[in-house]
């Protein structure tokens, strides 16, 4: 592989160098082991997805495919390492809906999500349920709306972190509702389950593979999910719309990302990986048992659906006047 000192050194060879390179590139590659770099903590649904993600690139590719969790600074500390690392495919992101919205939800983001990195393949979506601390007296969004307003001191919603879809969730829960419930943001969602099941905060929207375990093992009431009908995964569990929430739907969803800078024969082959390993019977099946559905795009087709879900989230975020921090 001929990286940028090697070129610059090249001499006579300066100007044939920079064209001649990334066919080479992509034609070796791979040709020793990937990352999969996750900016959240191991045990929630994105630490998951891009697990199975990893799992079916290191079968389709046949090299080794590790994940490793860099965790902090609301997912920056992770994005910023694939960004540090050689635009190659031998260093990429797994991450959520969330990553696109970095920009609109801290200070001073340390880089673009949507100009310096390109998405390679969104893998999968699943539902949002609203949970609650089971020892709350309050079973239904009506009886929570109520109470909220009455004393809004004792409730909280926490979120996974600032920008996922439970974050997202929980705004348009408090203006459609008007019950302004404070919104506190944590590092990822394994410690905000955990703090919710505590009775340190009081609800959450988070996708079903965290929390229909909990709500299962008695852990978390659940109160509702954020889909248009039941879901066969857990009839029991009424609809946000059933609760009063008017075309209320929320769905978090997976992907993997590289480097802008990465040749492109070597995104589409990450592409090409991912939808056919995710496509396959048994891991469809796996994922629709887990309350997910898998999502088969191009990398042209991530790449314009995530330009319209910021611009909705984006305009969402503005209606709340969120303030990014």
């Amino acid at each position: 592989m001929i990286g940028r000192r090697g070129i610059l050194a090249a001499g006579g060879g300066l100007l044939a160098a920079p064209l001649a390179a990334p066919p080479v590139l992509a034609q070796a590659w791979p040709a020793r082991p990937i990352r999969v770099i996750v900016p959240y903590t191991p045990g929630a649904a994105t630490d998951a997805m891009a697990r199975l993600s990893a799992q079916k690139l290191q079968e389709k590719l046949g090299v080794t495919v590790v994940v490793e969790n860099r965790a902090g600074a609301n997912g920056a500390i992770g994005s910023q390492a694939v960004l540090q690392a050689p635009a190659d495919g031998y260093t990429l992101l797994g991450s959520a809906s969330i990553h696109p919205m970095a920009r609109h939800v801290m200070k001073a983001a340390p880089y673009d999500p949507v100009a310096d990195f390109l998405p390679l393949a969104r893998t999968a979506r699943g539902p949002l349920v609203l949970v609650s601390n089971p020892r709350l007296p309050q079973t239904t969004i009506a009886q929570v709306v109520e109470a909220a307003k009455r004393d809004p001191a004792r409730w909280t919603f926490a979120t996974s972190s600032l920008g996922s879809a439970g974050h997202l969730a929980s705004i348009e829960f408090n203006r459609v509702t008007g019950a302004n419930i404070e919104i506190v943001g944590y590092r990822g969602s394994a410690p905000a389950l955990t703090d919710v099941a505590a009775g340190n905060a009081q609800l959450m929207f988070d996708p079903v593979l965290a929390t229909l375990p909990m709500v299962r093992g008695g852990q978390l009431r659940g109160l509702a999910i954020a889909t248009a009908t039941r879901t066969q995964l857990a009839p029991e569990l009424p609809t946000a719309v059933e609760g009063g929430l008017a075309g209320f739907e929320f769905y978090s969803w997976y992907g993997v990302w590289g480097p802008r800078a990465m040749p492109r024969e070597i995104a589409d082959r990450i592409n090409a990986a991912l939808v056919s390993g995710l496509r396959e019977p048994e891991v469809v099946a796996r994922l629709t048992g887990l309350g997910f559905e898998p999502v088969a795009e191009t990398v042209a087709q991530a790449e314009a659906f995530i330009t319209a879900d910021v611009a909705r989230n984006a305009e969402l975020l503005r209606i709340a006047n969120f303030e990014p921090q």
